[in-house]
């Protein structure tokens, strides 16, 4: 019972990491992406393609994170479900 206590903490804790990943992933890039879409394209005419390109590359950031958490998370999973065999 404790185990799986501490499994499903572990769970939270990642989908919460998750969340914040994706959170400051936006926050920390989001001046630095805007200089250079601004310094690639300019300040002048429509807004859109570069607000696109931001919002792309901020995805694939946070995807990124994603990914590696849910891997961890997984291994993790794993190795429980192994411990708890072993116990049987």
């Amino acid at each position: 019972m404790a185990k799986s206590f501490k499994l499903q903490l572990v769970e939270t804790f990642a989908t919460l990491m998750t969340a914040a990943f994706g959170m400051i992933a936006a926050l920390a890039w989001n001046t630095a992406i805007k200089a250079l879409i601004d310094e690639v394209f300019g300040t002048t005419g429509n807004a859109l393609l570069p607000l696109f390109v931001y919002a792309i590359i901020i995805t694939i950031i946070a995807v990124i994170c994603i990914i590696i958490i849910s891997r961890s998370l997984g291994k993790l999973k794993e190795a429980y479900e192994a411990e708890e065999a072993a116990k049987k």
